[in-house]
């Protein structure tokens, strides 16, 4: 039995202080077999399955008030919903609906006899938002089908950053923290026991780092917080023999990421296949592609394919209207059936379960790292890999170390200068101040600085770019400046 610990303490998100209870969890939880009766999915018998996960996300913004400076940070949502008149706002109860609403579904198709799945990616500041509006019972809701035992192999949780922060050019240290605070909310919210079965990692924006530093950081970061697997999008990955994407697409991997100086950490990763469109999920497209698979050899089994996809829950017309009907059809008729639909750590257990292990997936890495490791070999240290880096950008104007995304068209470091300016000063004061005064994480000025530091690495402040949403960016890098500035004198 583990203690329960409060949501939100001294008006802020309970992000730090528990540190040693998480890492408990996550430790019993790797000990653990959570699909011990197969979930109701005969593995044996089925020639394919898909898996959908349904991304959720709304920023905190200084935006409650007139005054920039002294505006009272809410919910995105909560500023749709006090003004519905402006734009796109309208849709706010709806989201708010989307954001419960499989709640609903699951319970009901359980009743049918069906065997409905579903995993869930919810950003922290969305959690943490919906509480603060006053829309808990959308976390009460989502508690139902997170705990009721009836529901476990039907919903599966997938970590996230909790500030919604995008890896590439997050640093390095702050992504952990970003990771370690969504493990540390959600316990808060659903328990300990809930958290020990959360194995899947699904990166903002699916942005994966190609820089061999940071990549190797990002896995690392991942494998000692407890994940398992991480989901990647089909083309921000390469085989290292060839440069080329993977070929099994539909089978899982082992994202190898190796760093200047040598070292190597390794993690199964689930492709994504094609790029981001809402239409995928919400008409249930990939179902339909894994009927048109069947079983393929690996590590010396015959295994059924997985077609795995994300997209926005709530986000566009046809996931807020086309997707309900959809899903629940799909689950009707795929229920039983030789392509159900399946978990991911589900799917991965069912493999365990046939004594095929990590190591037996083929390798690929991030994007562009073949060019780097044919002109250096790792361990010549990082001057070599940055003279490297350099060589080959002025070479070819397409090579970066950016990273990659649900889109090739997006940089998340170009044209964002006067916001990641802010968000790198914040940070290194957050490294001196905080971490290096050596208080407590659970002290109230550590937990309130780290607050604003992840709320303010938000993507949606570098996604638009200009305007409003840079303005909110710099203001929430100021606030956390100021908070380091003066409480830790």
């Amino acid at each position: 039995m583990y203690p329960t610990i409060p949501e939100s303490i001294d008006g802020v998100p309970n992000i730090s202080g528990s540190e040693d209870l998480v890492e408990k969890a996550v430790r019993n939880g790797a000990k653990k077999k959570f699909y011990k009766d197969g979930g109701g999915i005969d593995f044996g018998r089925i020639k394919s399955a898909c898996a959908i996960a349904l991304h959720m996300h709304q920023p905190l913004i200084p935006a409650g008030g007139g005054d920039l400076q002294n505006a009272a940070l809410i919910s995105n949502l909560k500023y749709m919903m006090d003004n519905q008149g402006i734009g796109d706002n309208h849709n706010a109860p709806v989201f708010a609906w989307c954001y419960k609403r499989m709640a609903e579904f699951i319970p009901q198709l359980i009743a049918e006899g069906k065997s409905p799945r579903v995993m869930l990616d919810y950003s922290g500041t969305l959690l943490y938002g919906l509480r603060a509006m006053g829309e808990g019972s959308v976390l009460d809701e989502l508690k139902r089908i997170t705990l009721d035992e009836r529901y476990q192999n039907c919903v599966e949780w997938l970590g996230c950053p909790w500030g919604h922060a995008v890896a590439p050019s997050t640093p390095v240290q702050d992504f952990r923290m970003h990771v370690k605070a969504w493990q540390h909310h959600f316990a808060a919210i659903f328990g300990f026991e809930a958290l020990e079965r959360v194995r899947g990692f699904s990166p903002a924006e699916m942005a994966l780092p190609n820089h061999p530093d940071v990549a190797y950081e990002f896995v690392r970061t991942l494998r000692d917080c407890g994940f398992t697997w991480v989901l990647v999008q089909e083309h921000t990955v390469e085989r290292p023999e060839s440069g080329q994407g993977p070929e099994q697409k539909h089978l899982p991997h082992r994202l190898v990421c190796t760093n200047a100086k040598g070292e190597t950490a390794s993690i199964i990763a689930i492709i994504k296949t094609q790029g981001s469109d809402t239409k995928l999920v919400a008409q249930m497209q990939p179902y339909y592609e894994a009927k048109g698979l069947s079983r393929r050899p690996l590590a010396g089994h015959e295994v059924p394919p997985i077609v795995t996809q994300i997209a926005d829950g709530e986000n566009g017309g046809v996931m807020m209207n086309e997707f309900p009907p959809k899903y629940l059809e799909v689950v009707r008729e795929s229920s039983g059936s030789e392509t159900p639909l399946i978990n991911v750590s589900e799917y991965l257990e069912h493999l365990a379960g046939l004594g095929i292990k990590e190591a037996d997936l083929a390798p690929v890495q991030p994007v562009m790292q073949k060019r780097i490791w044919d002109a250096m070999k790792p361990g010549d240290g990082p001057e070599k890999l940055e003279a490297t880096i350099e060589k080959l950008k002025k070479e070819d104007g397409r090579f970066h170390m950016e990273g990659g995304s649900w889109t090739n068209n997006i940089s998340w470091v170009r044209g964002y200068e006067s916001i990641t300016g802010p968000m790198e000063r914040a940070s290194s004061l957050f490294y001196q101040k905080a971490m290096g005064s050596g208080i407590a994480t659970s002290d109230r000025r550590y937990r309130n600085a780290l607050y604003y530091l992840l709320t303010s690495q938000t993507s949606c402040y570098r996604y638009w770019g200009s305007g409003v949403w840079v303005d909110y960016g710099k203001e929430l890098c100021r606030r956390a400046q100021n908070i380091l500035e003066y409480d830790f004198k």
